[in-house]
Order: structure tokens, then C-alpha cells, then sequence
């Protein structure tokens, strides 16, 4: 059974984010980016509550601007999403997880060193230029399931 419900367009959608957001970090940068989107989409907490499919997480707006740079700035848009991208989403939506974005809701470039928290909530690791964070113990068990 997936992690989430999708269909090939969520599928597709989900893979041109992934490679806007982390193609200069490889394979792996781009799973734990698809990770992210994943949990967004099962977490029932904090700013996630209203969303509950891949486009829900992919164009929500919060605070007035969409929550990913590359929806905001049209990156997502500028290139197709080619088989390989595809597969690595459809991994995430199937089972891949692992940390740091296992647990992780949120993922930001510093452009330097990652600092402990961020908004509150609790560092979980880096992977390339991209720092990790998942929600505080006890504020959104449902992305640990």
C-alpha cells in the first residue's frame, strides 16, 4: 500500500518539484526532498492539516506565498519530468523514508551552516546544502507513522 494516495499526474508534478528543488544534489538530495512532500501530505498537524494530496502540499500558500522556492519563483515549471525523476518519486510515494528527512516537515538552503532549530522545530540532519526538521516530540505524531 503507498504512503499516499497519487496518480501518474501527482506522480509527474511530484518529480518536476523534486528536480527543482534538489537536482545539484543528486538522487538521494531528490528523495529526501520527495520525503518531505510525502509527510506534508500525512501529517494532520501544524500546517498541514488541510492538506492531503501530493498538489495540496506541492501549491499551498502560507503566510501570503507558496511554501516551496521553486513554485514561487516558477522553477517547477521549467522543465518536464523525465523518467528518472519519476521513478525516484514514485519510491517515495510507495515506502522509501529515510533520515534525515525521514521524520521531516520542513528542509531550507542557509547557505551555510544549519542551525540547531528553526520556527521551533528540531533539527534532523543535512544532506548536501539542504538542512532537515522535524516536528517537536509530541506536536504531530502523525508523520511518525
Amino acid at each position: 500500500m503507498p504512503r499516499v494516495k497519487y496518480t501518474d499526474s501527482d506522480v509527474a508534478l511530484m518529480a518536476r518539484m523534486m528536480r527543482a528543488e534538489a537536482e545539484g544534489e543528486g538522487k538521494q538530495g531528490m528523495l529526501y526532498v520527495g520525503n518531505v512532500i510525502v509527510n506534508r501530505a500525512n501529517a494532520d498537524c501544524l500546517d498541514f492539516k488541510d492538506v492531503r494530496n501530493i498538489r495540496d502540499v506541492i501549491f499551498q500558500v502560507q503566510g501570503g506565498n507558496y511554501s516551496f522556492e521553486a513554485v514561487q519563483k516558477g522553477n517547477v515549471f521549467y522543465n518536464r519530468a523525465r523518467s528518472a525523476e519519476k521513478r525516484l518519486a514514485r519510491k517515495n510515494l510507495e515506502s522509501w523514508r529515510q533520515h534525515p528527512a525521514k521524520y521531516s516537515l520542513w528542509y531550507f538552503n542557509p547557505g551555510g551552516e544549519c542551525p540547531p532549530t528553526w520556527f521551533g522545530q528540531t533539527f534532523a540532519g543535512q544532506f548536501k546544502n539542504h538542512c532537515y526538521y522535524e516536528p517537536e516530540a509530541g506536536t504531530c505524531d502523525s508523520v511518525y507513522r
